[in-house]
């Protein structure tokens, strides 16, 4: 009886308050960035950048936004580190495989079985689900989100650039094989172009200048000034500065989306499929290279394993889809665009997430390394050994 007393006084109903408003915080602190995605979204929803601009906008975002992240990645990530992840060509074939084949067709499978009444779903949307499963990986939410978690960003770093350059290549043809069965969701498209000249010049140009260069110049600078660059990275925030650019990445692709009137112009229970299947497909690509990655991987490479798969960039989506069915008008580009933009939206969410549970998954191992190292008999092993 005198607990409940206790419990009922306003002090202990104050210390309650405080503990939950403390943990609140702390929860708002870990996920600020969360918190910004909705903000420039919601931005991005009322305001859009004039026509006129657009392509300057286009630019700074992402050749100066991209840089930063891949400099702050060059001057923080060990050289060695990043040799090793270049070397290991297994890993290479075990993601790839996954980002382009699997994805693609766990996708195709999933658009095949909700195709069913056309009078529902509109065909520019299952279109634009097919191109979301063929597209490469994205880079810059995958170097942030994987550093964020704990994961091995070596390995995201060299993933992330070698699927955005086989993504030319390879995304063509795996659209056309998956839309060569013509079912109904196909009739409105074009023939192929296949003038793939320009996209591979525009991606290029951009991985040379946005994401090598910055990288090797941080590199350079992290050898030739260790202390000071690693004093500096500190300082400077530069995790933080690479989360910022992250953000005004994101601003740019809806933008874009809500400038065309992407989203106005279709159903608003088309939006909400969309939706509810992209956290679908998320989950079970998120579920299968988890699956397949922990058995033979260490954690730190699983979680940028479960970074690099299920990600996917509009950057190189939505001029792919431009540029393979010339003559569509702005509104069936736009609706083939929705999903893609959808789901980068839903991906960094989630992802965001569940670095929370990542992180304590890291720690955990690293807890047992430390108390395997504090063992009473280790110490004299260790001597005995050194002797």
């Amino acid at each position: 009886m005198a607990s409940l007393e206790e419990d009922l006084t306003p002090g202990s109903r104050q210390s309650r308050c405080r503990k939950f408003f403390g943990k609140l915080g702390r929860l708002a602190l870990d996920q600020w960035f969360l918190l910004g995605l909705g903000v420039v979204i919601l931005i991005a929803s009322q305001v859009q950048v004039p026509s006129s601009q657009l392509h300057i906008k286009q630019v700074v975002v992402t050749y100066l936004c991209v840089a930063i992240i891949f400099f702050a990645t060059g001057c923080t990530l060990p050289t060695q580190a990043l040799i090793k992840g270049i070397s290991r060509w297994q890993v290479h074939l075990f993601i790839q495989i996954q980002c382009f084949l699997m994805t693609s067709a766990v996708i195709f499978g999933i658009v095949s079985a909700c195709a069913t009444n056309p009078h529902f779903m509109d065909g520019g949307l299952l279109v634009g689900l097919i191109f979301t499963g063929c597209v490469p990986t994205a880079i810059s939410s995958n170097i942030v989100m994987t550093r964020k978690a704990h994961g091995n960003d070596a390995l995201t770093v060299v993933q992330s650039a070698l699927g955005n350059f086989l993504g030319p290549f390879i995304t063509p043809l795996l659209v056309q094989m998956y839309i060569a069965p013509h079912a109904w969701y196909t009739d409105f498209l074009p023939e192929s172009s296949g003038n793939y000249g320009e996209i591979y010049r525009r991606v290029f140009k951009q991985l040379g200048i946005s994401v090598f260069m910055p990288m090797v110049v941080g590199q350079c600078l992290q050898y030739c000034f260790p202390k000071r660059i690693r004093k500096r990275s500190i300082q400077w925030m530069l995790s933080k500065l690479g989360s910022l650019s992250l953000l005004v990445i994101i601003w740019q692709t809806f933008d874009q989306a809500f400038g065309s009137n992407a989203f106005s112009s279709v159903k608003g229970n088309n939006i909400v499929f969309i939706v509810f299947i992209s956290i679908v497909y998320f989950l079970i690509w998120l579920a299968i290279c988890l699956a397949t990655s922990m058995p033979w991987l260490s954690k730190r490479d699983t979680i940028a394993v479960a970074y690099c798969v299920p990600a996917k960039t509009p950057a190189m989506g939505v001029p792919l889809s431009n540029l393979m069915f010339v003559g569509l008008s702005s509104l069936q580009q736009a609706k083939i665009q929705i999903p893609m933009v959808i789901f980068q939206g839903l991906q960094i969410s989630l992802s965001s997430l569940l670095a929370i549970y990542f992180r304590k998954w890291v720690a955990v191992e690293e807890k047992e390394d430390l108390d395997k190292q504090d063992e009473p008999g280790q110490s004299s092993v260790d001597s005995t050994v050194k002797a």
